[in-house]
């Protein structure tokens, strides 16, 4: 069966880290986003994977190639973001029997993908708290009847996941006409197949749609749970790997560093010496965690650097941000109450106690400068010296 990975979009609610980098391509352990999806259909048994790119598509290519996990790679441009349908349709023809459709920029558990494909005509259903968010399935036994979009009263709590497999006359069904928002609704075309196949609704046990920087902390939290320990790099015989620790091979943790798994310490980076890494951390490739430095439950994304005597918490840097010796993030705030940050210029709750900032590529602090809890740094921002930030800048 063939796979399209939906990649083209930018992420406009997760910026600035999507400032000059797909979504789909955010890190998440050792490869990104999409390449779970990637992994996840694959490993359901997908022989070809057509990867729908457009916003920043090279970095996706290059990544991806013409061949990933042993079965061959197709291009599919969408030339504008005009919704999922939209997607797809550019992928159309490619497109040759029953197909499989994934959001790239979705967590899944693998083992739902499997039941997916092995079930025909279906859609990915997982069940949530609250179903006003979501587009959300009503069934009769396994079989879907109808989906609505972010009911007042919704029917059931099965939400809908963007994963899906359609027969393959849905290639000539790709041609909706727009939604209220504009955008053309892949949900459109499952609703049509709905009228016209049986559909299953096929449970996911785990999901996560990665759209807000919080989630894709979460996305680390996740997958970072699944490592097995492996010391390949160089490590001091005076540091402390406790747990589930992953050293790549051309990494360095140097003397008195102690790292509390899991931890995925990538190739090139380097720690130490004196810091302390713990919770659910990613060390990027080629970063650094310099002396005395405390790093808890927060991706470094490539090539950072966070100076001396730094602490950052519950937080996500960017690509080559470097932060001043003694930049120290909060990550609380003083009421207990929930951490908010900025999303398409609204303050949000991120659910979260705890959560530090968010700093876009190649943003800078100077020493001793203090970042408040929520902050967020544009893209090749400069911080003087000494500064408190309390705002976003």
């Amino acid at each position: 069966m063939q796979a399209v990975v939906l990649a083209a979009g930018e992420g406009t609610r997760i910026r600035p880290l999507s400032a000059s980098l797909p979504k789909p391509m955010l890190p998440v352990a050792d490869r990104p986003l999409a390449a779970h999806a990637a992994d996840a259909a694959v490993s359901a048994g997908a022989d070809e994977l057509i990867l729908v790119v457009g916003y920043e598509a090279e970095t996706v290519r290059e990544y991806f190639g013409e061949e990933y996990a042993g079965v061959p790679v197709t291009y599919a441009v969408q030339r504008e973001q005009a919704g999922t349908a939209d997607a797809v349709r550019a992928a159309r023809e490619h497109l040759d029997g029953e197909f499989a459709v994934l959001n790239g920029d979705n967590l899944y558990d693998p083992a739902g993908v499997e039941r997916l494909f092995e079930a025909g005509p279906s859609v990915g259903a997982h069940r949530v708290e609250d179903p006003t968010s979501y587009g959300v399935l009503s069934t009769a036994g396994d079989s879907v009847t109808d989906i609505t979009e972010k009911p007042a009263e919704p029917q059931t709590d099965l939400a809908n996941t963007g994963a899906y497999v359609f027969p393959a006359e849905a290639r000539e069904w790709l041609d909706v006409p727009a939604s209220e928002r504009g955008e053309r609704e892949i949900t459109d075309v499952l609703a049509r197949t709905v009228r016209e196949h049986e559909v299953t609704a096929v449970e996911i046990d785990r999901w996560l749609d990665v759209g807000r920087p919080w989630e894709l902390l979460e996305a680390n939290e996740w997958k970072l749970a699944a490592l097995d320990r492996a010391v390949r790099g160089s490590v001091h015989e005076d540091a402390d790997l406790r747990g589930a620790v992953v050293v790549e091979e051309g990494a360095a943790v140097d003397s008195g560093v102690v790292v509390e798994g899991p931890a995925l310490i990538r190739s090139g980076a380097s720690v130490g010496p004196n810091a302390y890494v713990r919770g659910a951390t990613l060390v990027g490739e080629d970063a650094t965690v310099g002396h005395g430095v405390e790093i808890k439950n927060s991706v470094l994304m490539a090539g950072a650097t966070v100076g001396h005597l730094s602490y950052v918490g519950d937080s996500v840097l960017g690509r080559d941000v470097n932060f001043g010796a003694g930049t120290t993030v909060a990550n609380l705030r003083h009421d207990d109450a929930p951490v908010k940050i900025t999303v398409k210029g609204e303050r949000v709750s991120t659910g979260r106690r705890k959560f530090g900032v968010v700093v876009g590529d190649d943003a800078k602090t100077g020493i001793n400068v203090a970042l408040d809890a929520g902050t967020i740094l544009s893209p090749r921002v400069g911080i003087v010296p000494g500064e408190t930030v309390t705002r976003d800048r």
